[in-house]
This record gives C-alpha cells, structure tokens and sequence, in this order.
C-alpha cells in the first residue's frame, strides 16, 4: 500500500505530463538548435522524482576524452524553480567513471551553455532558480534513498541522485 504523500506524487505527475510534456518535449528540440555542439536529451527518472530532467552532453573533438561533462537542468513539478548542475566524468576506455557534481558557480567552460539553458527554462516553464543556499537547506523527509539529516530541499524538489543520469 502506497502512502498517500507518494499517491499525491503520482496524481500530480499525471496532471504534469498531461499539461506539460508536449512543451517539455519542445524545450528539449530547441536546445538542440541553439546548443549544436551537445547532444540533449530527456533524463527524467520518472514519477518517484519531483522534476522534469535534461541532459546537455559536450561533444568533444578529441577521441576519447579525457573527461567529459554533462550540463543537467531540472524543472520541479512541485514549484516554479529550477537548477542547473554539472556532472563531470572521468572515461576508462569508453566508460565513464567518478562522477563528479558541480553546482553553483560552475566551471568557467560549462557557463555560457548553463546561462543559455537557464534562459530557455525560464522564458519555456515561468520558473526561477532555486539559489543553491536556499537548495542546501536540510529538510526532515525521506526522499527515495536520501534520509535525514543528508536530505536537502535539492533533493526534495530535484530527486536524490542528482549524479545518476542516463
């Protein structure tokens, strides 16, 4: 038996991919044009999450990198916020190793795409980032494998494995 918070999770994702997920599925399309050298793609881990999720891979010109890193934006569904982070690996061969998450600031190489992804998520969705001081906060809730204290209102609003994308 589901408790009534996760049947309430699951009622608003429906209501959310019936009103949003052909604009969600446009976003992602206009990434593509204005971020030609990335490859985009749709990450949202599904209805146990609090948020839409995009992945903007770097295409590199060297074969294989040394490291690559992905730009990750999110859109609550619980609130009209977002966030942006970096995910960045290391590659063993052709698998990718030590995931490594940044957030605000990022590297100077990922902002001006993170400032472009940011645009389109706020002019696309009306939504605000959520400032990383307030996205620290601990919260006293369990968020799919998080527990309190190490549980944020990062996770709650973004999902609790932010490092874990396709």
């Amino acid at each position: 038996m589901n408790s009534p918070e996760y049947d309430r999770l699951g009622d608003l994702w429906e209501q959310r991919r019936r009103d949003d997920l052909d604009r969600w599925f446009a976003f992602l399309d206009d990434l593509e044009r204005v971020l030609p050298d990335f490859t985009i793609g749709d990450a949202t881990p599904g209805s146990t999450s609090g948020a839409f999720r995009c992945v903007a891979y770097a295409n590199s010109a060297r074969k294989p990198p040394p490291f690559r890193f992905v730009l990750v934006g999110c859109v609550s569904i619980l609130a009209p916020i977002y966030a942006i982070y970096a995910v960045q690996y290391d590659f063993v061969g052709t698998e990718r190793h030590n995931p490594k998450l940044s957030f605000e600031p990022l590297p100077p190489e990922m902002r001006a795409s993170a400032d472009l992804i940011a645009r389109k998520l706020e002019a696309t969705f009306d939504v605000r980032r959520l400032p990383r001081e307030v996205a620290d906060t601990p919260v006293p809730l369990i968020v799919q494998n998080k527990e309190p204290p190490e549980t944020t209102l990062f996770h709650a609003f973004f999902g609790s494995q932010p490092e874990n994308i396709p």
